[in-house]
């Protein structure tokens, strides 16, 4: 709505000595003008600095609960449009009802429908009603990304997901998706002896973030793995790994890019951390509920 750009004396060149007040600027709306001016009679433009002057010691206060109104009403007609444009071309959808304050809208758990819902201004998820809330306002945002948010939650529905289970049966993407989740389990990775990851540093390898805690010493045999790691080598060892705790992955500072070529494993670009830090937030919120 507009900028309190603080406290400052009065100085022009028609004024000689200092006085209290602040300055605050905002885009040029006629109505806002004469809101503000009627609010702050006394307030006058200063052409030199670009803003209004208001002055008094308590102008700063003032001001700042005068520019939250503004936002307050400005937020008040953005939800009022908003839920205009929805009664005149709404979204009908099982996964969309309408709250008192805006849009609920429950899905299976997609991390496609996770990833739109982020990009949605104002959304917010409601750990104890499990749904997601978007006010009036992000009408327009939500209708955006509402295609990619309903295929993804009806890709995710429990029937289809079964459905396709069971048509991968027996087939060659299952049998690979089984070797691959065998092969997770082992927590190992191969890595080059003359390039090892720093031992207690969370790193990134090809399918996420880790943590190296040991080097074995054992050679990768690439025939054997060459499906799970294309880029395995006879010169590859195996270096042991654990998941990176939720403070470990906040102390990471993160590197700028990833490196061309990336090599066996990197340092974390913060588009990576920040996934793997959502991640361990999960996770050990679930231990400590299991615990308790």
């Amino acid at each position: 709505m507009g900028t309190l750009l603080g406290n400052a004396p009065q100085e022009s060149e028609a004024d000689d000595e200092a006085a209290p007040g602040s300055v605050v600027a905002f885009p040029y709306d006629r109505m806002t003008v004469d809101q503000f001016r009627h609010r702050f009679p006394r307030a006058r433009w200063r052409d030199d600095i670009k803003a209004w002057w208001v002055p008094g010691k308590t102008a700063s206060r003032r001001i700042g609960r005068w520019l939250a109104e503004q936002e307050a009403e400005a937020d008040a007609h953005a939800d009022a449009r908003g839920r205009d444009a929805f009664a005149f071309e709404p979204i009908v959808s099982p996964y969309l009802e309408i709250g008192r304050a805006g849009f609920q809208i429950r899905t299976p758990y997609s991390k496609t429908v996770v990833e739109e819902l982020r990009e949605i201004r104002f959304a917010r998820w409601d750990g104890d009603l499990r749904l997601w809330h978007v006010p009036f306002r992000s009408f327009e945002d939500l209708r955006s990304h509402w295609t990619a948010i309903e295929a993804a939650a009806r890709r995710n529905e429990p029937a289809e997901r079964a459905r396709r289970a069971e048509a991968r049966k027996g087939s060659e993407d299952e049998l690979k998706a089984k070797a691959r989740s065998t092969e997770r389990r082992k927590r190992r990775y191969p890595v080059l002896p003359d390039a090892l990851p720093p031992p207690g540093v969370p790193v990134a390898i090809s399918y996420g973030i880790v943590v190296f805690t040991e080097i074995t010493g054992e050679l990768v045999d690439p025939a054997a793995v060459s499906d799970l790691y294309p880029g395995a080598t006879e010169n590859h060892v195996w270096g042991l790994w654990r998941a990176p705790s939720l403070k470990e992955l906040l102390s990471t500072w993160p590197a700028k890019a990833v490196p061309d070529p990336p090599g066996d494993w990197w340092l974390p670009t913060i588009e990576e951390l920040r996934p793997a830090r959502r991640a361990a937030r999960v996770r050990e919120g679930t231990d400590t509920v299991r615990r308790g």
